[in-house]
């Protein structure tokens, strides 16, 4: 579908918007997120805030394309409303929220012993996998690292799924023989 390239209502590129063209979309972007987020910026006082909120108001006026009725209300104003109703929800949760009543952050982080536990952990598997022979090691990576299908990797490896069930069986059990003497130092046990 071509996009013509005279001016057009915002109702016309929201009915072209949503049978798929997308050069109205960028069109009426164009046109109208500027006083979004102007509005967003004037409202928060803050450019990244504004500009989430300019986000989430077009998102919205994408998502109600299908839908639009021309002649209802103009595309610009119930957008400008929206960007509106956006900042004014993020004010009032700033001024209701009393930092005395937000409780202290979990961490979630994992502890010193554990990042260095698997970090050597990550180092034995890849020390163990450099050691396969070829084409158990392409077949392991694109399986388990690249998380393709056997089909999948079948026809890259150009063998047989039952060619690459058998090597990937004999990769693990190779693995895990490499890694059995290790499993005490890595914290395996």
């Amino acid at each position: 579908m071509a996009f013509d390239a005279t001016p057009q209502s915002d109702d016309d590129l929201m009915s072209e918007f949503a049978r798929g063209n997308q050069a109205a979309a960028r069109s009426l972007t164009t046109r109208l997120a500027p006083g979004v987020l102007r509005l967003a910026r004037r409202m928060l006082g803050n450019q990244a805030e504004a500009e989430d909120v300019a986000q989430e108001a077009m998102l919205r006026l994408w998502k109600v394309a299908p839908d639009w009725q021309p002649g209802r209300a103009q595309v610009s104003t119930w957008l400008y409303r929206v960007t509106s109703n956006l900042c004014t929800d993020r004010l009032r949760k700033k001024r209701t929220t009393n930092l005395d009543d937000i409780p202290e952050p979990l961490d979630d982080a994992p502890s010193v012993t554990a990042r260095m536990q698997a970090r050597d952990r990550a180092q034995a598997m890849n020390a163990a996998i450099a050691t396969l022979p070829d084409r158990q090691r392409e077949a392991l990576q694109l399986r388990h690292f690249e998380d393709l299908s056997n089909i999948e990797i079948a026809v890259i490896m150009d063998t047989s799924v039952e060619a690459i069930e058998s090597l990937l069986g004999r990769a693990k059990r190779s693995l895990a023989d490499k890694l059995l003497n290790q499993r005490e130092t890595l914290g395996l046990d």
